[in-house]
């Protein structure tokens, strides 16, 4: 709360008739409402915004002379475990790109460890220098043809509720269960019906969604053409566009947004990784984008922002305005979105604030439980009954993948990859200690030639998921990663030649993103020396086994139909 001292200095300083904590001085204004651009002060008490168009005098001033000033971005749906680093080495990678409010999902953790993994986020969310705003995970496991590390039921989500960090409930994923008034969907459905609800309905249309979105399920950031957005939209349903490290819609997308629509789109990035950040860019990177593509201006910054907020109900943020708060992206240039200084909650972003939080201790250090593997346990006996045999096909900048299929030849130990077709072997292997499964299939879409590469991040019950042309090399990438606790690993005719240890859940690094960043960047090159094809192997991998986005999917009890939601005979 705002104390009646702080209010007193607030308005004084507003008027002019006392001096700002902090002034940006000769600063060019984006109005994300009319999209005029105006020479002026920014003056600044405490975390909120107390004057603007006008003159002003501060205790600390920054000359903002040639530069321009937009509200803070605010990356509307991410999971931070994705990024592969923890919540604080996240703050301090993607603050700087202007980034000043994310709102995640911690399903990822929640689904190796329950509310532990929760408990966590929120902790460290306190600690930030990024405002970090959580939505309860409500899809844990995402299905019943999984096994995960955790359940969390209504009861398991009750005591979060309250926590001045949580916005409402997170994506709503099992949309066949919402659809088929699945009780324990129900019953998390009506305890958030006084809040916020994510959406999650790759593909869902016409009657089916108009009952998914009864349930006052109000953003969708699956969405994967113009097509889909634009009859969202008419329903009601806000539109995040994403743009992450695997799943890119941007392109497909950016025509939706317009000066019709703009305050009903925002921007996310679900999940992106820090090798991709640190190359292109985060949230700023897809406004330099759609900008580039001809999307009015001073919209795309107001669905970055504004926009954003509104959805969100985050009602102090997303406007350059007297008692607003103060979370400012300086800029050298408009179009290019090129950030030179955050502000963010009246605080300019430097080292020194990322050195003054409070560490949080990591979790699950030990979540890796699978049992060591043999090559033959990767064996796929042939079927004299047929001829066929189903393919994932993966296809890069996608998470939706395809119903394929392949004939094989089968020898002495089962049925053989085909480097020659493109058909690799797939298996998830469970890792929660719990039945020791593992799904054995195919997949189409990364051209290895030799090798393997295995991922402990497995979307989103995050067992160990190993692609491979040799069962050998299948085996020993698994139980390197079991050695480490989890990561990703590249195995090449009997070595490791590229690893990465991930061990809090299986799914973030100790390290500094920097040094996250070095090392994706050896891991790249050892896969693409396999012959990989696709820009982001680890990520496509680790959503091979995500059985609630079509068509085909792999989990640890085998291969899934998404579109049937049976397992594949």
């Amino acid at each position: 709360m705002t104390s009646a001292h702080a209010l007193t200095r607030m308005i004084m300083a507003g008027q002019g008739k006392a001096p700002a904590d902090l002034v940006i001085k000769n600063i060019q204004l984006l109005d994300v409402i009319t999209g005029a651009v105006t020479r002026s002060d920014i003056a600044i008490v405490g975390d909120r915004i107390v004057g603007t168009h006008a003159h002003y005098e501060g205790a600390t001033e920054i000359d903002g002379s040639g530069r321009f000033a937009v509200p803070g971005f605010i990356d509307t749906h991410l999971h931070i475990e994705s990024s592969l680093v923890t919540p604080f080495e996240f703050d301090r990678c993607v603050l700087p790109h202007g980034v000043t409010t994310v709102i995640c999902d911690p399903h990822e953790i929640a689904n190796v460890l329950g509310a532990e993994g929760i408990r966590y986020f929120l902790q460290c969310a306190e600690q930030t220098v990024m405002d970090v705003r959580v939505n309860l995970s409500s899809c844990v496991p995402a299905t019943a043809f999984e096994t995960s590390g955790a359940a969390l039921e209504i009861a398991d989500l009750e005591p979060f509720r309250s926590h001045p960090k949580v916005i409402g409930l997170a994506e709503v994923m099992n949309f066949p269960g919402v659809l088929n008034a699945d009780p324990g969907i129900i019953a998390k459905l009506e305890a958030f019906q006084d809040g916020h609800i994510d959406g999650h309905a790759p593909l869902l249309r016409g009657q089916a969604l108009n009952g998914y979105l009864s349930a006052a399920i109000r953003t969708d950031h699956e969405a994967t053409s113009a097509d889909e957005a634009r009859e969202k939209l008419a329903k009601g349903m806000a539109i995040l566009i994403r743009e992450g490290s695997v799943s890119k819609d941007l392109k497909a997308l950016a025509e939706v947004l317009d000066e019709n629509t703009s305050s009903f789109v925002a921007l996310c990035t679900d999940d992106r990784n820090p090798l991709d950040i640190a190359e292109e860019g985060h949230l700023d990177s897809s406004i330099r984008r759609l900008i580039a593509m001809g999307r009015p201006l001073h919209h795309v910054y107001r669905a970055a922002s504004h926009s954003a907020a509104r959805i969100f109900d985050l009602r102090d943020r997303g406007l350059l305005a007297p008692g607003w708060r103060a979370d400012i992206a300086l800029l050298d240039s408009l179009e290019d979105c090129r950030v030179s200084d955050v502000v963010t909650g009246g605080r300019l972003v430097t080292p020194k604030l990322f050195a003054a939080r409070k560490p949080v201790p990591p979790v699950g250090l030990h979540s890796v439980k699978a049992r060591t593997v043999k090559a033959e346990d990767f064996i796929v006996p042939g079927r004299p009954d047929r001829n066929e045999t189903p393919v994932i096909g993966v296809k890069p900048g996608l998470i939706l993948t395809f119903r394929e299929s392949a004939a094989f030849s089968v020898g002495e130990n089962g049925i053989q990859p085909d480097l020659q077709a493109d058909v690799l072997k797939v298996a998830v292997v469970e890792r929660h200690g719990r039945n020791g499964n593992i799904g054995l299939g195919f997949v189409r879409g990364f051209r290895l030639k030799k090798g393997a590469i295995a991922s402990s991040v497995g979307h989103d019950s995050h067992n160990i998921t190993v692609i491979g042309a040799t069962d050998a090399d299948m085996a020993l990438a698994v139980n390197r990663l079991i050695a480490l606790g989890g990561g990703f690993a590249v195995a090449e005719g009997g070595q490791i030649t590229a690893e990465l240890a991930l061990p809090l859940a299986g799914l973030m690094s100790l390290e500094p993103f920097e040094t996250v960043s070095h090392r994706l960047h050896v891991l790249r090159d050892a896969a693409y020396a396999l012959g990989c094809v696709l820009p982001e192997p680890f990520l496509q991998v680790a959503f091979l086994a995500l059985p609630v986005i079509p068509h085909l999917k792999m989990t640890d009890r085998g291969l899934f139909d998404v579109d049937q939601f049976d397992f594949v005979d």
